[in-house]
C-alpha cells in the first residue's frame, strides 16, 4: 500500500462505506459482512458527483458527504413503473406489496422489481432503484488506492 497515492480520475479504490438516509436510517453498509467495496474511478459505475467526493482522498482517510437524489441514484422515472397481470407470477407465488423480485430480461440478465401494489388481477411493479428520489449520506473509509490502466 502506498500511503501517498491519492484518488484521482483513474484510480482503483478499496473502501468501506455506510449509506444512510436523511432520517438516519441505514440503507447499506460494507461493514455488515466486513467486505469492502472495490471501485474503479471513471468506469461509469458511479455518478460523477460521487466520484468527485472521493478525489484527493488517500488510504486511511474518512469522509462523510451528502448527495441529493440527482447526484446519487436519480429521481424515480415513471417509465420504470409497469403494470402486469397477476397470472404472470405463477400460481405458487403469493405476490405481496413490498416484495422485491428478480425479473428476467431478454438478454438473460435479471433486474430487481419492487411490488408496489396488488389490485385484483393487476400487479404494479417498480423497476426504479429503491433509493431513487432519496438524498443519501455516505460515510466512507478509504482502505487502499492503486493506479489503474483505464484511460
Amino acid at each position: 500500500m502506498t500511503d501517498s497515492m491519492v484518488i484521482d480520475a483513474s484510480s482503483e479504490v478499496i473502501l468501506h462505506f455506510d449509506l444512510k438516509l436523511e432520517d438516519g436510517s441505514a440503507a447499506d453498509s460494507t461493514r455488515v459482512n466486513n467486505k469492502p467495496a472495490k471501485l474503479v474511478m471513471g468506469d461509469g459505475s458511479l455518478t460523477a458527483n460521487f466520484e468527485d467526493c472521493l478525489l484527493g482522498l488517500k488510504a486511511g482517510d474518512k469522509k462523510s458527504f451528502t448527495l441529493s437524489a440527482n447526484d446519487a441514484f436519480g429521481e424515480p422515472n415513471p417509465n420504470n413503473i409497469h403494470y402486469m397481470e397477476k397470472s404472470r407470477f405463477g400460481a405458487d407465488l403469493e405476490v405481496e406489496e413490498g416484495m422485491i423480485l428478480a425479473f428476467s430480461q431478454p438478454d438473460g440478465s435479471e433486474i430487481p422489481g419492487i411490488i408496489r401494489s396488488v389490485a385484483g388481477d393487476s400487479v404494479t411493479v417498480d423497476f426504479n432503484h429503491p433509493l431513487a428520489g432519496q438524498t443519501v449520506i455516505f460515510d466512507v473509509e478509504i482502505i487502499d488506492v492503486k493506479p489503474t490502466n483505464l484511460q
